[in-house]
């Protein structure tokens, strides 16, 4: 726990003073002012984040957080546990969504096994991290004990920090762990003080049928466990998953070393909500890249107060969407360091 708030207190406000230089260098560039809306926004939160006026985005990195769920015993999910262990080695072999959108954006990809109920030969890829072999139903009781979630958050913040020891300059959050939305919606219902309805989806592809016993299992859980809103420590042993406490390590360790993170999705939206109750200002350098069709995912952004760069319908996981978030990221410093400025370019500006 010493760990946890030592990285804590590290994490502070953006330097104001920083976000004005890097707007006063936007506005000198060849275009109207504001002209590029959210990418300048983008370039001022990276400035602010790196204190550099000319950051630059060279070693990119996606970790997927896989662990599996002991609530899946109660037919939430329309797949087997087992695929949690499958897709694992798909991700080790190249072959999933993830390993085509990282090759894309030239971006190294790393498994974090924090708590997948099989074991893995070890591979250049996959780090080693797992706490057990999968959480316990918390339909039927905690999902893990105190002392289990405060070591998947200190895993977390161990991989970022190695990471970013290597030279990495971002690292974007993925999951993969069956029955992952069940534990995000509880987490988002309570943190967020909703409705277990208004933040529940249909995950993997489960029916009308399906949902509301997923609903019920929930609020069962929720209940029965009676998490606190306010001690995002007790939320997420209570109904959280082992890998929704590593996103929130990796969040708290890219804000403490002042790194940008890429949170992806809705798992990782629930990461991030356990990371802001832990530290508030651990916001300030999250970048939350896409809106999930997951329902839950806009009430998180909404909590968080963020606004995600894209909305593609997507709700696949494994840090997909962050994956395309980084492309964006790139894009907002290659303007911010590449374009000419008026005087440069012989342009002449506006009119006073």
């Amino acid at each position: 726990m010493e760990k946890i708030k030592e990285v804590a207190s590290k994490i502070g406000k953006l330097g104001l003073s920083w976000s004005q230089k890097a707007q006063a260098k936007l506005d000198d560039l060849t275009k109207p002012q504001g002209s590029l809306g959210r990418l300048e926004e983008l370039a001022k939160q990276i400035v602010s984040i790196k204190c550099d006026i000319n950051p630059k985005i060279g070693k990119k990195a996606i970790i997927v957080m896989a662990a599996d769920h002991g609530v899946v015993d109660e037919g939430v999910s329309a797949y087997p546990k087992e695929v949690t262990t499958q897709m694992v080695y798909n991700f080790l072999s190249g072959g999933a969504a993830i390993n085509v959108l990282a090759r894309h954006i030239e971006a190294d990809v790393f498994v974090v096994d924090i708590g997948v109920a099989a074991d893995f030969k070890e591979n250049s890829s996959l780090i080693q991290k797992k706490i057990d072999y999968g959480t316990k139903n918390m339909a039927k009781g905690a999902a893990m004990t105190k002392e289990q979630a405060i070591k998947s958050l200190e895993a977390g913040i161990e991989v970022a920090k190695n990471m970013i020891e290597k030279g990495y300059d971002i690292l974007a959050t993925g999951d993969m762990g069956i029955g992952n939305t069940t534990a995000s919606s509880a987490v988002a219902s309570v943190i967020c003080k909703t409705d277990v309805g208004d933040v529940t989806g249909l995950g993997t592809g489960i029916d009308k049928k399906g949902l509301e016993n997923k609903i019920n299992i929930i609020k069962k859980a929720i209940s029965l466990n009676n998490p606190d809103a306010c001690d995002g420590i007790d939320v997420l042993s209570k109904v959280g998953g082992f890998e929704i406490g590593g996103i929130a390590g990796i969040i708290l360790g890219c804000a403490a070393c002042k790194v940008p993170v890429v949170i992806d999705g809705f798992i990782s939206g629930a990461g991030a909500l356990i990371a802001y109750t832990i530290a508030p200002d651990s916001v300030n350098y999250m970048i939350p890249s896409h809106s999930s069709v997951e329902r839950g995912h806009k009430i998180i952004l909404d909590k968080l107060g963020i606004k995600a760069l894209l909305d593609f319908d997507m709700r696949l996981g494994e840090g997909t969407g962050a994956a395309l978030g980084i492309s964006i990221v790139e894009a907002s410093v290659k303007i911010l360091n590449e374009m000419a400025t008026f005087s440069r370019a012989g342009v002449s500006e506006k009119n006073e």
